[in-house]
């Protein structure tokens, strides 16, 4: 019996520190990931006169790299442009207190896969049967951080139509249905 006791004591010795070594690494590999992460930022979607769309918006910069990610509803299903404009102001009730789109670089309107478009320039968001839209996506053409690039003080607009990714300088995205001021977390 003092045997069997023996080797359950040790099988349960042994499942405990593995358990602890498995934890000992999370904790090391969140703590490493949280120390790597950069300042972050977000925008809460209100509606347009006359419209629906609500949604938020979050920016995390992960070294020369940001992280959005994107959830909007109260859209018709399809697909509707989705800008960073110049200005951090949703004031006006049609939202074009929110300026242009946001082009420090000066390039042309186009598709933020493209060689050249406006760092504002995140193409289209597709919304489901339902009018919800997700969009997660990592970027090198925006900053959080202070600088000429930085999304912080700007706003986000989602249009009523595609963004045809071509016609200058807006892409023919239409109406503007939400905007939110980009702020610092």
């Amino acid at each position: 019996m003092s045997k069997q006791v023996l080797i359950v004591s040790l099988s349960l010795i042994a499942a405990f520190s593995v358990a602890c070594a498995s934890m000992r690494k999370s904790s090391t590999t969140t703590a490493k990931t949280a120390s790597q992460a950069g300042p972050s930022a977000g925008a809460e979607l209100k509606p347009t006169r006359g419209n629906n769309v609500t949604g938020t918006v979050t920016f995390h910069e992960m070294g020369d790299q940001v992280h959005v990610v994107a959830d909007i509803s109260g859209l018709k299903p399809g697909k509707h442009g989705f800008h960073i404009h110049e200005k951090g102001d949703c004031s006006a009730p049609d939202a074009t207190s929110a300026g242009a789109h946001f082009n420090p670089d000066s390039q042309p309107h186009g598709a933020p896969t493209a060689a050249a478009h406006h760092a504002g320039d995140f193409g289209n968001i597709e919304a489901n049967a339902s009018g919800n839209a997700h969009l997660e996506t990592t970027v090198n053409f925006i900053t959080v951080s202070d600088g000429p690039k930085s999304v912080v003080g700007r706003s986000v607009i989602v249009h009523a139509a595609p963004d045809d990714l071509t016609t200058q300088p807006t892409g023919n995205a239409g109406a503007r249905l939400a905007c939110g001021v980009i702020e610092k977390k």
